[in-house]
């Protein structure tokens, strides 16, 4: 599992006060990002071997500005091809959003998916979401 601490902004909440729901998919996408350096290590956009398939979100509680969030990121399925990271926000020790990102090792050259190499499986099973 990867973790990460972020603090709300106020530019993240929405007319109720509640962090705004388009905000989520932005902050999971950021969560990824030690998973994206399991295949490109230094982030390098020329040589980006990953795409996004499909991405679900599902809120549970109300998120509130000015008050810590925790994100957890862990794979929660490893395909030939392709693999899910599965994530959670958590605030006052309350699970308040999940959501599962579905992503393909792509070759954009060739516009094909590759297989996941066995050394990057490895490093992805570490993670693997014990729910």
């Amino acid at each position: 599992m990867f973790t990460e601490k972020l603090m709300p902004r106020f530019s993240d909440t929405d007319a109720l006060g509640h962090i705004n729901n388009t905000k989520i998919p932005v902050w999971f996408e950021g969560g990824r990002e030690p998973v994206f350096k399991l295949f490109s290590p230094n982030l390098d956009l020329k040589n980006w071997q990953l795409i996004i398939a499909k991405i679900e979100v599902s809120y549970h509680g109300q998120l509130f500005y000015g008050q810590e969030v925790e994100m957890r990121t862990y794979i929660s399925r490893i395909g030939g091809a392709s693999f899910d990271v599965y994530q959670e926000i958590w605030q006052h020790g309350e699970k308040c959003v999940s959501g599962t990102a579905s992503l393909v090792y792509f070759d954009y050259q060739a516009q094909v998916s590759k297989k996941i190499s066995a050394d990057i499986r490895d490093e992805l099973s570490k993670h693997l979401y014990q729910g």
